[in-house]
């Protein structure tokens, strides 16, 4: 298997992306990764990588690609002079079927607007939303869309996010009948933006209500930022700009609380053996909280599967984003999504065609 990488893409430079990369290929042996960027500083990175990550050379194929996509570069810039790119290039890779997906870590504006114009869009979607997934309690997780991919974004928008947030949680969770809910100031009707309200109708109307059995999802009606993290919801749906703001709000704010619990236990532990009992309870803590566990957001909607992973991310995090490629990969989730948009209409199916 192959997936194809903008190596040039992370504030942290190649290292960090190409250190994540050959994690990911030395935990799954039949995993082939394509670098794309200046190929003489991705051999020098390789050459600097340390046992056992150097095993895993022979399987990081570097491709020449001298330019990159500035972090300040507007989506038109791209289109019209980011051809010979890195991002350009993996994505073309994956648009010609050389590399299954695709994963970066650069500008946002710019790899919506080319994956959309190399890869297309699947029937009936006329934008892709940038999707992830949050931690929730009792070891639950929670899909936000759109997460910056549609500042503003109309009712029937919002309603594609609804569907293709609906097939994540169907297609690679295994959640029968996903809970969806919009993103709203309060629960109350009146409460929202006209699109918000609108799209609201129209959810209610192809879910048959919260409480239908035969639809493909159930809806819940209006829910407020704290709803997020209370494990009774797979997917909560908001426009682009909301949603990149709570996103980054509730990982820092995350950051903070594991500081903040390891410096009470610091403070108020004393001694070597109070301190090897907390430090199990830290690690846990870490570990189901630590966002870098949930880098990596999907570009919904695209005929092809693309990654893009936090232009700050370390190394770890890079793995992590390969990692939801690879996840999305197994469960062919472009062609799942496709397969139910362009069903037959049904009755409270949820996925009936529309534009």
């Amino acid at each position: 298997m192959r997936l194809a990488i903008d190596v040039m893409g992370g504030d942290q430079g190649p290292h960090a992306i190409i250190a994540g990369s050959a994690r990911a290929v030395v935990e799954h042996p039949g995993l082939e990764l394509i670098l794309f960027g200046p190929r003489q500083q991705i051999l020098a990175e390789l050459s600097r990588l340390p046992q056992p990550l150097a095993a895993a050379t022979s399987r990081l194929v570097a491709y020449d690609a001298p330019s990159s996509v500035a972090p300040d570069a507007t989506a038109a810039w791209a289109l019209r002079r980011g051809q010979a790119t890195s991002m350009a290039c993996m994505l073309r890779s994956v648009a010609q079927g050389e590399a299954v997906a695709g994963v970066s870590a650069g500008n946002t504006a710019a790899l919506v607007a080319m994956a959309r114009r190399e890869l297309g869009m699947i029937e009936g979607i006329s934008r892709p939303a940038i999707s992830t997934a949050i931690p929730a309690r009792q070891g639950q997780r929670c899909y936000l869309l759109d997460l910056g991919a549609n500042v503003d974004s109309p009712a029937h928008r919002l309603v594609d996010f609804a569907l293709m947030g609906a097939a994540m949680a169907q297609c690679v969770d295994g959640t029968p009948v996903p809970r969806i809910a919009l993103l709203n100031v309060g629960a109350e009707a009146t409460k929202g933006s006209a699109s918000v309200r609108e799209a609201d109708r129209q959810l209610r109307d192809y879910s048959g209500g919260s409480d239908s059995g035969g639809s493909a999802f159930s809806y819940h009606g209006y829910a407020e930022g704290g709803d997020l993290f209370k494990g009774q919801l797979d997917v909560v749906v908001c426009d682009g700009f909301v949603g990149n703001a709570v996103l980054k709000a509730s990982e820092g704010l995350t950051s903070m609380l594991v500081e903040r619990v390891q410096m009470a236990f610091e403070s108020r532990l004393s001694g070597r053996l109070a301190s090897l009992l907390a430090r199990p309870v830290l690690k846990r803590l870490k570990q189901e909280l630590d966002p870098v566990r949930y880098n990596g957001a999907s570009l919904l909607g695209l005929r092809g599967i693309v990654v893009k992973s936090h232009g700050s991310t370390h190394a770890d995090g890079f793995y992590y984003a390969i990692q939801r490629a690879l996840a999305e990969v197994e469960h062919n989730l472009p062609a799942r999504i496709a397969g139910r948009w362009q069903a037959p209409p049904v009755q409270n199916s949820g996925f009936a065609s529309h534009d």
